[in-house]
């Protein structure tokens, strides 16, 4: 999202019109609401409330939602800020996730859906997230799904060691804001960092899905690689 990257409320209010014109049943958020400081949300608070589905609005911490990128005058002041920023989910009816599960039922059938902290295999963005503590009671539910923000989580510890985790959602790329999507060519300069890095992909039975991306940062825009809202369907 990289709220603090916006520029365009009533853009933004577009964005928020065509999910709720979906109908979900249930609406996801894989990460970074904000650049660096949770104040980036006061005039957007109000807009993202807006969110509201059946079965609930989930969310999790991205790498930038920790204030790691902000010169802090001290640790506590860091400290404060992420603390208001768990606020802010808590404030809009979002539930954080943090490395934990809940189960999602529907006619008797029933979902694990895992949510964690930011864990990302590059060795620059630090491993917050704590996958034991998510998974723990959840391993008797039938179909698993993760949200995880940064998707070389994928590779580097969910499929090794969370062999039924059915699907893992994440974001983090935005496919570079920069690239090419044509039926017969998709290629942007993120793939030489991130194996995955847009739209779905599997192994074995288990399968991936990351999306581009709802805003920017960076580079106030986007060329050839489109801002996202990823509709899934079960059947």
């Amino acid at each position: 999202m990289h709220s603090g990257s916006f520029n365009n409320k009533d853009a933004v209010q577009r964005g928020i019109d065509k999910i709720l014109g979906l109908n979900p049943d249930l609406i996801l958020f894989t990460g970074d609401l904000v650049n660096n400081r949770a104040d980036e949300m006061d005039d957007y608070k109000e807009v993202f409330s807006r969110l509201k589905a059946p079965m609930g609005v989930y969310s999790v911490l991205g790498n930038h939602d920790y204030g790691d990128y902000e010169p802090w005058p001290t640790i506590q002041h860091k400290k404060e800020n992420l603390e208001r920023l768990k606020g802010v989910h808590r404030e809009m009816g979002w539930n954080l996730m943090l490395n934990e599960h809940t189960v999602l039922e529907r006619n008797g059938e029933q979902i694990a859906l895992l949510g964690i902290e930011n864990w990302g295999a590059k060795a620059r963005f630090p491993k917050y997230g704590k996958m034991a503590e998510a998974y723990q009671g959840a391993s008797h539910l039938p179909f698993k799904i993760l949200m995880s923000h940064d998707p070389s989580h994928w590779d580097a510890e969910v499929r090794p060691n969370y062999p039924d985790i059915d699907l893992m959602l994440a974001g983090h790329t935005h496919g570079m804001q920069f690239g090419v999507e044509l039926p017969w060519l998709r290629w942007s300069p993120v793939q030489y960092v991130y194996q995955q890095w847009a739209g779905l992909y599997e192994k074995d039975n288990q399968k991936l899905y990351v999306n581009r991306g709802f805003g920017f940062i960076g580079y106030p825009g986007r060329v050839g690689i489109l801002p996202e809202i990823t509709l899934l369907e079960f059947a």
